[in-house]
C-alpha cells in the first residue's frame, strides 16, 4: 500500500482522490498539521518517501537535471526537499462564479458552493475592523445579509466595499454550504474579486449548469425543474414566464408523478398475481381492475400527446409566415408589427426576395415572424428562388397569415355584397391554419363598414398605409393565437397548461404508450411479461422528471446553462 502511494515516482495520476490519514502505522512519520473543520490533515513523511494526505498533492525531491518546469512545482519545502501541487478538480469540490451579466451595473453576485464555502468566508469576507480590540469574526450568521468588505486572501488588499450572505446546506439552493458576495458591477471589481478567490486552492471555476446540477443531484429539483428555471431565465413574453414558473416550481413535476404512481399501483395489482395467484388470498378480476385503470392511462397519454405540440410552441415560439402576392403589403405587415423598418418597402414588385424573420411579443405570446418574397410565376432567377423558400416556410410554419389587396380579391356576390375570391395560386397554401388579412382598405371604391361583405372566418380588413381597422387586426389576431395555443375558452379563462414542453418529453410519452398498449394486447396468462410492460412504462415517464438517471441526458439538459447558474 505504500508504494502505491508513495510520491517520489516520476510519474503521478493527476486524478488521484483524497485520501485520509490513517493514525496507525508502523512507518516513522514527521508532522505538518494543518486543521480544517477540526480535523488535522497532515503531510506524512519519512526518511525515504514523502505521503501525501490532505488538501494538496507533494512528490519527491526533485532529481538534478531533470530540467521540469518550475511552474509545475510552484511550492517547494526546503526542509524535507519536497514540491506540492496544486488539487486536480475532482479534489476541488468548492466551486465560483459569476452569477449576474458582465459589465457595468449596480450590483453584481458571485455566487461560491461547496464544502469550503465557508473557508473562503473566513479567507475573504472582513465584516469587522481589525484593532482596538476588535476581532474579525470567526464564522457568519446563516440566511443574513451582512456588511463587509472584500478582501484577497494573500495580500489582505482590499478589492470593494459589498455585502455577503452565507447559506448553510442543505437549505440552499445547491444543498451544499452556499456563500454570495454582492459587490459593485464593475469589470475591474469583479475580476479582482474572481482573482482572490481563484487564488484559494481548494476553490475551482464552476463549469456551464453545476450550480443547478448540484441542486438536481442534492434532490431540490428534478429535471423538468431545471428546464422551467432554465426556460425562465431565457423567457422573453409573459406566457412563456408563466409557463416556465410553473414548471420551476414543480406543477409538471407534480402531474407526473401522479401518472407514474398510477402505472405502478397497475403493476402492483399484477405483481400480486405472480405473487399469490386469483384464489383465498386474491380476489378475482384483479387482472380485469388493471386493464380497466391502464385503459384510462392510456387516454390521459393519447390527450396530452394530441396537444399539437402546444407546449413545445409555447416555449420556442410560434413560426408565423407572412404571405401573399406581390405589393400586397407583406413587408408593410412586418414593419408595423416590430414597429421599425424592418424591411424595404417600394412600389416594385418583387422587392422582397429573401426570408426576413423577427421575434416578436403577441398578445404575451413568442411569435417567430417571417416575412416571404410574392408568390407569382417568374423568370427571374434569383426571385423563383425566392418563391420556392416561401412556398416550403409556409408549409413549415406553425400558422400563416396570408395578405391579400382588397380591391383585387373582393367581388361582387350573386347573394348581394360582396365575397373574397382567392387567387389560384395561393388557394392550395390556405389551410386551417391560415388567417387572412385584407390590405388597402382605403382603396375601396365604396365604404367597407356599410357593405355587405361574405367573408370567412379569421379574416380582418385593414390599411397599413392609413392605419385604419390595425388596432382591431392586432386584438383579433392576438385573441386568435390565444386560443388556437393556450386554448383560452370563450370566456378568457386558461385551460390546463401543456404537460409537454419540450420534445424529450414527447419521447418518452410515446414510449409510455407504447408500453401500455403492450400490455393490453398480452393475454392474462402471460402476466409476467405484462408486468414488465407496466414496469417500463414507468420507468419511461420516470425519465422525464429523472427518476431514471441518464447521464447523456442530464448533460443535454445542463450545459445550455449560463455558467453561474
Amino acid at each position: 500500500m505504500s508504494n502505491r502511494i508513495a510520491l517520489g515516482a516520476r510519474t503521478a495520476c493527476s486524478s488521484r482522490p483524497y485520501i485520509p490519514l490513517h493514525r496507525s502505522t508502523s512507518l516513522p512519520l514527521s508532522r505538518n498539521p494543518r486543521t480544517k473543520n477540526g480535523t488535522e490533515h497532515c503531510l506524512a513523511t519519512t526518511s525515504t518517501r514523502v505521503l501525501a494526505f490532505g488538501p494538496c498533492r507533494s512528490y519527491g525531491t526533485l532529481p538534478s537535471g531533470s530540467g521540469r518546469d518550475p511552474e509545475v512545482f510552484p511550492r517547494a519545502n526546503a526542509e524535507q526537499g519536497t514540491m506540492e501541487l496544486a488539487l486536480s478538480d475532482a479534489q476541488r469540490r468548492t466551486i465560483y462564479a459569476l452569477s449576474t451579466p458582465l459589465g457595468r451595473a449596480g450590483v453584481a453576485v458571485i455566487r461560491i458552493s461547496g464544502p469550503d464555502a465557508l473557508d473562503v468566508w473566513k479567507r475573504v469576507v472582513q465584516t469587522r475592523k481589525i484593532g482596538k480590540g476588535k476581532a474579525r469574526e470567526n464564522g457568519p450568521e446563516p440566511w443574513k445579509m451582512h456588511r463587509c468588505r472584500i478582501i484577497h486572501p494573500v495580500t489582505e488588499d482590499v478589492l470593494d466595499d459589498g455585502l455577503a450572505v452565507f447559506f448553510k446546506g442543505p437549505k440552499s439552493f445547491t444543498t451544499e454550504d452556499v456563500l454570495e458576495l454582492h459587490v459593485h458591477s464593475g469589470r475591474a471589481i469583479i475580476s479582482s474579486v474572481l482573482n482572490a478567490i481563484a487564488a484559494l486552492p481548494f476553490c475551482r471555476p464552476a463549469e456551464r449548469g453545476e450550480f443547478t446540477r448540484r441542486a438536481f443531484e442534492g434532490g431540490r429539483l428534478d429535471l423538468t425543474q431545471v428546464e422551467g428555471l432554465r426556460d425562465l431565465i431565457d423567457a422573453e413574453t409573459e406566457s412563456q414566464r408563466k409557463l416556465a414558473l410553473r414548471n420551476a416550481e414543480g406543477a409538471t413535476r407534480a402531474r407526473l408523478e401522479r401518472l407514474r404512481d398510477e402505472i405502478i399501483q397497475c403493476m402492483a395489482l399484477v405483481e400480486a398475481l405472480i405473487d399469490f395467484g386469483e384464489g383465498e388470498d386474491i380476489e378475482e378480476g384483479v387482472y380485469d381492475q388493471a386493464r380497466e385503470r391502464v385503459l384510462k392511462l392510456r387516454d390521459s397519454l393519447l390527450y396530452h400527446l394530441s396537444d399539437s405540440r402546444r407546449g413545445e410552441i409555447m416555449r420556442s415560439g410560434i413560426r408565423l409566415a407572412i404571405f401573399g402576392p406581390p405589393n400586397a403589403g407583406k413587408s408593410s405587415l412586418l414593419n408595423f408589427l416590430a414597429q421599425r423598418e424592418a424591411a424595404i418597402v417600394t412600389p416594385i414588385p418583387g422587392t422582397t426576395r429573401d426570408i426576413l424573420e423577427l421575434s416578436l411579443d403577441i398578445g404575451g405570446l413568442p411569435v417567430i415572424v417571417a416575412d416571404t418574397a410574392g408568390l407569382r410565376k417568374t423568370d427571374d432567377v434569383i426571385e423563383k428562388i425566392g418563391v420556392e423558400r416561401a412556398r416550403q416556410l409556409i408549409r413549415s410554419s406553425d400558422v400563416s397569415l396570408c395578405v391579400l389587396p382588397a380591391p383585387d380579391v373582393l367581388v361582387p356576390s350573386a347573394k348581394g355584397g360582396w365575397s373574397l375570391q382567392l387567387p389560384p395560386s395561393l388557394a392550395p397554401l390556405v389551410t386551417d391554419s391560415t388567417f387572412i388579412l385584407l390590405n388597402k382598405l382605403d382603396l375601396l371604391p365604396y365604404d367597407p363598414h356599410t357593405t355587405q361583405m361574405a367573408l370567412p372566418r379569421a379574416t380582418w380588413q385593414a390599411s397599413l398605409s392609413t392605419g385604419e381597422g390595425t388596432t382591431d387586426f392586432m386584438k383579433g389576431f392576438a385573441e386568435a393565437l390565444g386560443k388556437r395555443y393556450e386554448m383560452l375558452s370563450e370566456g378568457g379563462s386558461r385551460a390546463e397548461e401543456p404537460l409537454i414542453t419540450h420534445a424529450r418529453h414527447r419521447t418518452h410519452m410515446e414510449n409510455a404508450l407504447q408500453f401500455l398498449e403492450a400490455f393490453l394486447h398480452t393475454p392474462p396468462e402471460d402476466v409476467v411479461l405484462a408486468a414488465e410492460e407496466l414496469r417500463y412504462a414507468a420507468q419511461a415517464i420516470g425519465k422525464i422528471s429523472g427518476l431514471i438517471d441518464i447521464e447523456d441526458v442530464l448533460d443535454a439538459v445542463f450545459r445550455d446553462f449560463c455558467i453561474g447558474k
